[in-house]
């Protein structure tokens, strides 16, 4: 038989009748299931009487048992001794013996600060004091901004008004592995002008600049190379203009932009790259494929015809980006027609070119050239496969040097992996 003797709102502990026996109810920590376990220890009349009475008492005790609580686990029972310990240097003690008594133990300082406490005279040790300012409900918010910026004073960050206001605005104030995005509500109504001048500066810098899909590590993935070209861009804008701004707050507004940037090129249709010259010229109508072959590591085929719906690149990305995975990194394009093709190395950054010198007839074998090249990043790849698609493997010349050692491209790749 369970009888509710004393309780307040919310998770604070509650005084229970069990069984004859007087004890304090709490629920804490998380089962196997993540639903929170219940933990009761015996108290005394006393005890409740300074808990009806106390508010701060009360919390007090309560940061010092959730530790307890924690160290029981999911399944683990609570070491009820040490609970019980607890209870008359808190509870009935001077206010000097429990702040004192409160060096030695372990205690939840972010409860404390949640239902109220004064954060000063608790960085002070003053936890008695601190606890005149209590009060019933809880504030969540509160805890997580004085832990946010105790993070940030341990890292030896300390921010200016701001700072602050970006931070609050971009919603990383509180958590900043979060998504940013723009809360200008959330800022003081005097500061966010301030505040949209950086923004302001940060979308004038990237101006033009796109984050590009990248195929080779699915659907919905950025290209890194462009994200932290745009980062770097956004970065060294805020420096010239604002070089009074910390880190945490450069890299916030970085982040939106490229976050914002990001989320645009997953909703826009993908480029037909075999439309783009990149400066260097129509190959000409005839030079274009009539029929390519795409396959990859693992001996998967796709075939693209001309009279299709689409373009040679879409299809060959789009099959990259559903097979591509860390044991599926080498894609062929084939013309069998010209007896030619590419072969792209994403693991490796390189690519190979390969043109059939001599057909195999009368049981021979056919005689290839097979020649290499260094590629920089996405964006070098979609330029070596548009050409190929449009002009084949002679129009790959301009993206050399092609190695046809394969000692001297390895040396290459070596030189350029130590940079």
């Amino acid at each position: 038989m369970r009888d509710i003797v004393f309780t307040r709102s919310g998770w604070l502990p509650s005084a229970i009748r069990e069984d004859g026996e007087l004890k304090l109810m709490l629920a804490a920590g998380a089962d196997a299931n993540h639903d929170p376990r219940t933990f009761t220890f015996p108290i005394s009349e006393a005890h409740l009487a300074v808990i009806r009475e106390d508010l701060g008492r009360h919390l007090l005790l309560w940061s010092a048992v959730l530790p307890l609580c924690d160290a029981a686990g999911t399944r683990g029972r609570l070491d009820e001794d040490a609970a019980v310990a607890l209870l008359d240097p808190i509870l009935l003690s001077s206010p000097g013996d429990v702040d004192a008594f409160f060096r030695r133990v372990r205690w939840d300082r972010s409860r404390l600060v949640a239902h109220g406490a004064d954060i000063g005279l608790l960085e002070r040790g003053q936890l008695c004091a601190a606890m005149r300012a209590a009060t019933e409900g809880a504030d969540d918010k509160r805890a997580q901004q004085y832990h946010a910026d105790r993070r940030r004073a341990e890292r030896g960050v300390v921010l200016g008004p701001l700072d602050t206001g970006i931070l609050r605005y971009t919603g990383q104030y509180l958590h900043g592995a979060t998504i940013p995005r723009r809360l200008p509500d959330a800022v003081e109504p005097a500061l966010l002008p301030q505040v949209m001048q950086v923004i302001d500066t940060a979308e004038r810098a990237c101006v033009g600049m796109r984050i590009g899909l990248d195929p080779r590590r699915g659907n919905r993935a950025t290209d890194r190379h462009d994200w932290d070209r745009m980062a770097a861009t956004v970065d060294a804008a805020l420096r010239r203009a604002y070089p009074e701004l910390v880190e945490d707050a450069v890299r916030t507004v970085s982040f939106l932009m490229c976050s914002e940037a990001a989320d645009r090129a997953r909703s826009t249709p993908v480029e037909d790259d075999d439309e783009v010259t990149d400066g260097h010229g129509d190959l000409g109508e005839g030079a274009r494929k009539t029929v390519l072959s795409f396959t990859d590591d693992q001996g998967t085929e796709k075939k693209w015809f001309r009279d299709g719906p689409r373009t040679a690149s879409a299809e060959f990305w789009e099959f990259v980006a559903e097979r591509s995975t860390g044991d599926n990194e080498v894609f062929t394009i084939e013309d069998e027609e010209r007896g030619e093709g590419i072969q792209l190395h994403f693991y490796a950054d390189s690519v190979a070119r390969i043109t059939t010198v001599r057909p195999g007839d009368a049981g021979s074998h056919p005689q290839y050239r097979v020649e290499y090249c260094l590629v920089d990043g996405l964006g070098g790849y979609r330029k070596l496969v548009s050409a190929f698609v449009r002009g084949g493997c002679a129009a790959l010349d301009q993206f050399g040097p092609w190695m046809s050692e394969v000692a001297e491209f390895e040396r290459a790749r070596r030189r350029r992996d130590v940079r």
